[in-house]
């Protein structure tokens, strides 16, 4: 019996199932719609899968019947090689999942598509309101200035509340929706990948550049910061908005590849970044040599701190769109790790508070919120309450629930449960949000530090490395992480310089660190001078030396280490802190 899924969340028996012409006027409904934001191809593809399986056809529908007879692709196509078909209908898939959000919240028929299958089910709802009952908010009688006068008056709102301090920061965290809220999705930049251009002209050639082309979609569409589209969207783009296009030229060499990619401005053809990439080609090597070459691409192109957010954080210095007033608000949670203080860290925190709001589905928005409350959590550790990791905790889980895909989301989970003391869980997280997107260098810095502070040194510090060589963002953060990896590997010269480069003044375990360093050193003099520093200006922090490395660091012999620097550079650390250390093996 067919099931169905009700608003309350409840799965009932549904009356009868949809008739086919139930689903092929659902079909058009969908294809009508705005909100299905979908290039012209993947409608293509939505409605020959649905045609297919109305005509009792559905055990024909593979990949290679989509490529061939949607496509366009010849008898060639291989779908193990070639992940063009994976790749739109995952995009098709979360293009229905943003019609039913938004457009199709009432509609009395729900068409899907499974992961892993290419065949939709189709679904009734009970108790849907007829299509007709919407009418007065769609078609040609809308009013198209409603949505924007929406949010300029949220956004007003919103600055009173902030100014009267009536609006607390828990409230927010538990505010699921509000009827100042937008049920839109949140504005972010459109890339547009261009068919590559094959510069040499043979079969060898034009196959490999096609497979390159559809790696690198592949790669990008991996990060949540932007949305990736194709050519045949090149009418598509957000208004008053950065957009952008990544060209791109291949030539085969000998045994050469070489790719050219450039990424314009869509507005006037402007290159925003570009770069060429040299691959030796090699007998049985094709897929790992397009595979990395696009790794590369969509790690310079998209990821925080990319040419994308720094073209798109440069265009934002001049003024703000209303409606990307959300989007804006992610791209200062990056200009905040520049910046760790508090007053950077009140305005980011404000800011992202507001952007829940405003679009309480942007599940990156949740997940960077969250990433503030643990800022402040682990930046004032000694004088901070567990309220603070609570609600990191609750904004974490909120982004995973809109999105388990979005490796930010994962990213602030796999915070939360590190420094609530679950290690071995927070590193399973990071785990998989590394599967997702090996190639995001802020999420992949992330992961090594945690992975080093359980006692991986190695693995975990050789990931740090390779960040810091990669991120093309503020480096602060990552060095002084590069600091403690070469504490703990017992090079304190090392240690020191990492520790002087990232100056992170106001951060208190990098001070700590810092300290024991100089302390390992045999630095008196200058390790007196950062004692005193700390003395005055982290009043207490000393003293809760003990709860901050127990917080960090999950073996005794870290812990352990760390006391002893400490105590060399002149901080009184009792006997019993060493017999606990030495004794302890579990964080608390």
């Amino acid at each position: 019996m067919a099931m169905e899924s009700r608003q309350d969340g409840r799965v009932e028996p549904a009356t009868a199932p949809a008739t086919d012409a139930e689903i092929l006027a659902q079909l058009d409904r969908i294809r009508r719609s705005a909100e299905f934001d979908a290039p012209e191809r993947d409608r293509k593809f939505l409605t020959y899968v649905i045609e297919e399986t109305l005509a009792g056809r559905g055990d024909r529908i593979k990949a290679y019947s989509i490529a061939t007879e949607v496509f366009g692709r010849d008898s060639s196509f291989d779908p193990q090689t070639d992940p063009a078909v994976r790749i739109e209908a995952g995009r098709i898939r979360r293009a229905l999942e943003r019609y039913y959000l938004v457009a199709g919240r009432s509609d009395p028929i729900i068409i899907s598509i499974p992961k892993g299958a290419y065949v939709p089910i189709f679904e009734r709802r009970l108790d849907a309101s007829p299509p007709s009952d919407r009418s007065a908010n769609e078609g040609a009688g809308q009013d198209p200035t409603a949505p924007l006068a929406r949010r300029r008056a949220w956004l007003a709102a919103a600055a009173m509340v902030c100014i009267g301090g009536g609006l607390t920061a828990g409230a927010l965290l538990l505010q699921k929706d509000s009827d100042t809220a937008t049920s839109m999705p949140p504005k972010i930049p459109r890339l547009v990948v261009t068919p590559f251009e094959d510069l040499s002209g043979s079969p060898q050639s034009a196959m490999m550049t096609r497979g390159l082309m559809d790696e690198v979609v592949g790669s990008l569409a991996k990060f949540k910061e932007i949305t990736v589209a194709t050519r045949d969207e090149a009418d598509a783009s957000p208004q008053g908005g950065p957009a952008f296009a990544l060209v791109g030229g291949v030539r085969f060499d000998g045994e050469r590849l070489r790719l050219v990619a450039r990424l314009l401005h869509r507005s006037d053809g402007s290159v925003v970044w570009a770069n060429t990439y040299d691959e030796q080609m090699e007998a049985g090597n094709a897929i790992d040599l397009q595979a990395r070459t696009a790794a590369a691409v969509a790690g310079a192109v998209a990821q925080p701190y990319g040419a994308i957010f720094q073209a798109s954080a440069a265009a934002f210095k001049q003024s703000v769109p209303d409606d990307w007033q959300a989007y804006a608000c992610t791209l200062s949670y990056y200009d905040h790790r520049g910046d760790v203080s508090a007053q950077s860290l009140a305005a980011v925190q404000g800011c992202l508070q507001q952007a829940t709001r405003q679009v309480p589905t942007y599940a990156t928005a949740w997940a960077l919120l969250s990433m503030t409350y643990i800022d402040a959590f682990e930046g004032r550790l000694y004088r901070s309450s567990s309220a603070t990791l609570e609600r990191a905790t609750e904004a974490a889980v909120r982004a995973m629930d809109l999105d388990p895909q979005d490796v930010r989301a994962l990213e602030a989970r796999m915070l939360t449960l590190f420094f609530r003391g679950d290690v071995d869980a927070a590193l399973a997280v990071g785990v998989r949000a590394l599967a997702i997107n090996p190639n995001d260098a802020e999420l992949a810095g992330e992961y090594g530090f945690r992975l080093a502070l359980s006692g991986q040194w190695d693995s975990g510090c050789k990931l740090l490395s390779e960040t810091v060589a990669r991120n093309s963002g503020p480096a602060g953060y990552f060095e002084a992480a590069l600091s403690v990896c070469a504490y703990f590997g017992g090079d304190y010269v090392a240690a020191e310089r990492w520790a002087r480069m990232a100056d992170l003044r106001t951060h208190p375990f990098s001070r700590v660190m810092l300290l024991a360093t100089l302390g390992k050193l045999g630095k008196g003099a200058e390790a007196q001078e950062e004692r005193k520093w700390i003395e005055t200006n982290l009043p207490g922090l000393l003293e809760a030396v003990p709860q901050e490395t127990a917080l960090r660091l999950r073996r005794p012999q870290d812990r352990q280490q760390l006391l002893d620097g400490l105590r060399k550079a002149g901080v009184p650390i009792p006997e019993s802190e060493f017999e606990q250390a030495r004794s302890d093996s579990s964080i608390h």
